[in-house]
């Protein structure tokens, strides 16, 4: 019996499978199978929990089965998971992801912080349209690509079911995220999330890191600085220094345990 654990950061939901020894291999369909919302678990992506070279390692895939290099909601809930189930003690320590190394700081009950490392601006215009709606935005850089536009209200790009065109689409070869972001009055900033091999999401810690800096440039304002995101799913903070690094805090819940031989 393979047992699982389904957790999530602001409403964006994974399953995860504790596997130290990396003994375990599922493959695209059966991940897919596994995420699908009306067959399976249900999640918006799957996280195998592995140790390399004596350091954790997120194993990170999308609903889709496809491998993805970081997930800013999944690390933290992962961290949640390693710290409740005794697995690492309370307190800061890293995890590997295929984005590099990542810090956390981690209490024994709480919202967790996790340095995200830099996130930059790749010069150049980008077009994205949605519900017959055309923006011009950011093409922002975090370990994983996104496009970030401005609305003055979230709900012009439409249900988001299907992918909204992005231009130049050589910019992402393999595919990219795209935030949909509007000033709210209170000086806070709502969004809408499309990830790549997922659909729209409740939440999505890397792109809440790429909308910050997005509205740091547009806003001409100056590093350090500090952002309040709302997702669809919660609150988040996002702190820029001045070197560009960016640390997301946020909630991480573990909600159920699950097994997933059915799945597979």
């Amino acid at each position: 019996m393979i047992q699982a654990t389904y957790g999530h950061g602001t409403h964006n939901d994974f399953v995860l499978v504790f596997d130290e020894e990396n003994k375990l291999t599922f493959t695209a369909d059966q991940i897919k199978r596994i995420c699908d919302r009306n067959s399976g678990i249900g999640s918006d992506g799957f996280i195998k929990i592995v140790k390399k070279d004596g350091a954790w390692f997120m194993d990170y895939s999308n609903a889709d089965g496809s491998v993805a290099e970081m997930c800013g909601n999944g690390i933290r809930v992962m961290a949640r998971y390693l710290t409740d189930r005794g697995h690492q003690p309370s307190g800061i320590y890293a995890i590997n992801t295929r984005a590099g190394r990542k810090f956390l700081a981690v209490p024994e009950s709480g919202d967790i912080s996790v340095n995200m490392g830099q996130v930059s601006q790749v010069l150049g215009e980008i077009t994205v349209e949605a519900n017959n709606n055309s923006y011009q935005g950011f093409n922002i850089e975090i370990g994983n690509p996104h496009a970030v536009v401005f609305t003055d209200d979230t709900s012009s790009a439409g249900d988001l079911k299907v992918a909204p065109k992005v231009e130049p689409i050589d910019e992402y070869s393999e595919g990219v995220n795209i935030e949909f972001a509007q000033f709210l009055d209170n000086g806070e900033i709502k969004m809408r999330v499309f990830e790549r091999g997922v659909g729209e999401t409740q939440s999505c810690g890397t792109g809440t890191c790429a909308v910050a800096l997005a509205a740091t440039i547009k806003n001409r304002k100056q590093l350090p600085i500090k952002w309040v995101i709302n997702p669809p799913g919660g609150k988040l903070i996002v702190e820029i220094d001045g070197h560009s690094n960016a640390t997301l805090t946020g909630p991480a819940e573990l909600v159920k345990d699950v097994e997933l031989d059915k799945y597979l």
